[in-house]
């Protein structure tokens, strides 16, 4: 008889529940006060939990164990030691103690450093994340790390995720003893909605540029795209129910609480949304998710595409970062039935509204990737400005403050649906804003500009220091004030009148608000090259250092790592185009102009006089997008070696950006142009409908991805 979901739910996890049961009631105590109050963890209870976990992960039928953590660069990094030690007669035992429980020392040379150190003293040490459960994952017991250099710096982005989340908590708690409450600690959470595409594995090994960069560097549009939106909450493709029914199973064995799941507007595009929880339990699930959804995938002969823009001309991937704010008891960016008399949520709000303005620039640098840059302002994403979408009500109670005047926002009202079997229900004032960037969506902030490939650590990390410096501020204007409450109200006041530009209610795809942001003053930095800058400056690095969450030093080696990325991801893209274009398609184009040419021949030679129009109309065109794309690759292999030389990290970036990103965009233009024309029989690549819609095969007879990998 198959497991129940209540059977299968956290199996596969080291959670509360196995803790409490396995653990001694002394060792149990003692790890909850680590976990909840951040005590220092005793090596004598680390070495009972070590005992205890071991013999549970083999139970489970793991043989090794790996500290699992977040690198620079990449999703997650892992390196897996063995439990079994020989012994001197001949035998073995499985070991597994307090030490190596806390603490691992990984080879570190090959993960960036940005400046953090030399390679010949590249080692790195991996520190156990007690928050956040220990699970099994292919036969390996996964224990989530922070991960740091010899001299302490954070060489991961779980450690400065982990301050900032210490951060917020101490400065949330100070605000909520102004207003009398008792309490030890503060919690952001985070739901994050994971979108991803799933095509068939028989077409994705077809294409070097899937296969090497994630995404489709040539294709023409589809015929039949998104236009007609039926995909959006549409019936889920029978192959594809089977792969998110597995997906599930698999994820809440790994105690991953997947919730949502449905097709997303574009074709053969979906998402899995989860229930939220604390905020890095919630990204360590996250970044399960999506190697899980990889490995599922594979196993039902698709290939789940993570990339923030797989595909040009439909939509491309977002992962929505719902967050908020609570204590054991309340949510603190609940407005209740009337925000207008709750001081307390609009000091939390406003809070919010500052820290977003003041630091829009640092918080654009979170969503910064090659990736994204394609999708940031398409008319399908938030634009790269950053602004607050709040809704009419709280609009209103805005306007209210602000100015001094009675509240006038909208009456919750019963909707009426004109059918009588059907409820009445409370028509919800918040609203949905989809092309606001950040948005108040009635208990929590959805920041949708994260692309679907990144890990939200960086989003969450400078969204959390942010608020706490916002607060930390709060506490330091009104503390000591004679009238709390009137000084708590004259500060929100004040607040929301200094920062009022950074809420937006329309349309943020719209050229007019573009233009009115500017006119705002609001940062408007339209590439990770531009955005990046803000990682070094003194107001941003002074924001992360007064908290302790990173320092200077670690501010600007994450700039050269993200600076070094960019250009090695379009370095990449660039000589991939190369080679598809010159060892698949101008062959491809040219064999087939043969082919138009042997046929026109043949008819002359059968038939004096006739007509051979159409083909020479269509061998005068394809010769003619030949030729540029021949010209093309030309052009893109001499601007591409000239930028790889530079040895600038800044300059190199900003050169692939001004210059590379042209001539690429030169190549495909004529390139797809050419796809037009050829016979699919002759074009090597499955084409754009094949792919979104799972059409049948046709024969590719010519070129395929296995031949041109062994050139």
């Amino acid at each position: 008889m198959a497991a129940t979901v209540m059977e299968l739910y956290g199996s596969k996890v080291f959670n509360e529940h196995e803790m409490r049961e396995r653990l001694p009631s002394s060792t149990y105590k003692s790890l909850k006060a680590t976990i909840e109050k951040g005590q220092a963890l005793d090596l004598e209870v680390a070495n009972v939990v070590a005992s205890v976990m071991k013999r549970w992960a083999i139970e489970q039928g793991a043989t090794h164990y790996t500290h699992w953590f977040q690198p620079l660069t990449g999703i997650t990094s892992e390196k897996h030691d063995g439990f079994v030690s020989p012994q001197p007669d001949g035998t073995a035992i499985m070991e597994f103690s307090g030490k190596e429980l806390i603490k691992g020392e990984p080879d570190a040379s090959s993960f960036p450093s940005g400046g953090l150190r030399a390679t010949c003293e590249a080692r790195g040490y991996t520190a156990w994340d007690p928050t956040s459960y220990a699970f099994v994952k292919d036969d390996v017991l996964c224990i989530p790390t922070a991960f740091c250099s010899y001299t302490g710096e954070a060489l991961d982005k779980k450690t400065p995720l982990l301050r900032s989340m210490q951060a917020i908590s101490d400065q949330a708690c100070k605000v909520l003893h102004l207003f009398g409450k008792d309490v030890e600690r503060v919690a952001t959470t985070v739901g994050p909605e994971q979108e991803y595409f799933l095509i068939r594995k028989e077409d994705y090994n077809k294409r070097l540029d899937l296969v090497l960069t994630g995404r489709t560097l040539f294709g023409s549009a589809p015929s039949k795209g998104q236009e007609l939106e039926e995909h959006y909450f549409g019936v889920i493709r029978p192959i594809v129910s089977n792969f998110m029914k597995d997906l599930d199973t698999e994820l809440w064995k790994l105690g991953i609480p997947a919730k949502t799941k449905h097709n997303e507007v574009a074709p053969c595009q979906h998402e899995l949304a989860p229930i939220y929880d604390t905020t890095n339990v919630a990204i360590d699930h996250n970044l399960l998710t999506m190697e899980m959804m990889k490995k599922i995938a594979d196993k039902h002969g698709l290939v789940c595409l993570q990339h923030e823009k797989p595909f040009e001309g439909v939509n491309g991937s977002g992962k929505h970062n719902n967050w908020s704010l609570s204590t054991k008891s309340e949510n603190l960016l609940d407005p209740g039935d009337t925000p207008m008399e709750n001081l307390q949520f609009m000091v939390f709000l406003t809070a919010v509204i500052k820290a977003v303005d003041e630091y829009a620039d640092l918080l654009r640098t979170s969503v910064a990737t090659p990736g994204n840059d394609h999708r940031l302002g398409a008319n399908e994403a938030p634009p790269a400005i950053i602004s607050i979408f709040v809704g009419e009500e709280l609009e209103a109670v805005i306007d209210a403050v602000c100015t001094d005047s009675p509240y006038a926002g909208p009456v919750k009202m019963k909707m009426d649906l004109g059918v009588d079997v059907l409820p009445k229900f409370s028509k919800d004032t918040t609203d949905r804003n989809r092309t606001s960037p950040f948005a108040f969506t009635g208990n929590k902030f959805e920041f949708r500009m994260p692309g679907s490939a990144e890990n939200l650590s960086d989003a969450n990390t400078i969204l959390n220091t942010a608020v706490a410096k916002e607060l930390k501020q709060f506490v330091a204007d009104v503390e000591g004030a004679a009238d709390f409450e009137c000084a708590a109200a004259a500060w929100v006041k004040k607040t929301l009148n200094d920062h009022r530009r950074v809420i937006f209610n329309g349309n943020g795809y719209s050229e007019a608000w573009e233009a009115e942001a500017a006119r705002r003053g609001l940062p408007n930095r339209k590439c990770t090259p531009d955005a990046m800058v803000a990682l070094k400056e003194e107001k941003n690095i002074s924001l992360m250092e007064e908290f302790g969450v990173l320092t200077k030093t670690e501010m600007l080696s994450r700039y050269e790592v993200e600076m070094e990325h960019y250009s090695k991801i379009i370095n990449i893209e660039a000589r991939t185009m190369l080679k598809i274009a010159s060892k698949q398609l101008i062959p491809a184009a040219t064999s087939y102009m043969g082919e138009v040419a042997s046929t026109a021949a043949a008819k002359t030679a059968a038939v004096e006089g006739i007509s051979t129009k159409s083909e020479a109309k269509l061998l005068t065109a394809l010769s003619k997008y030949t030729d540029e794309m021949s010209d093309a690759t030309d052009a893109l292999k001499a601007v591409t070696d000239k930028v790889s030389a530079l040895d600038d990290e800044t300059a190199k970036a900003h050169a692939f950006h001004d210059e590379v990103l042209p001539a690429m965009d030169t190549l495909r233009a004529a390139a797809d142009a050419a796809e037009e024309l050829v016979d699919e029989d002759y074009w090597p690549l499955p084409c754009y409908s094949r792919m979104l819609f799972y059409t049948e095969s046709v024969s590719y007879t010519h070129l395929t991805l296995p031949t041109i990998l062994l050139v």
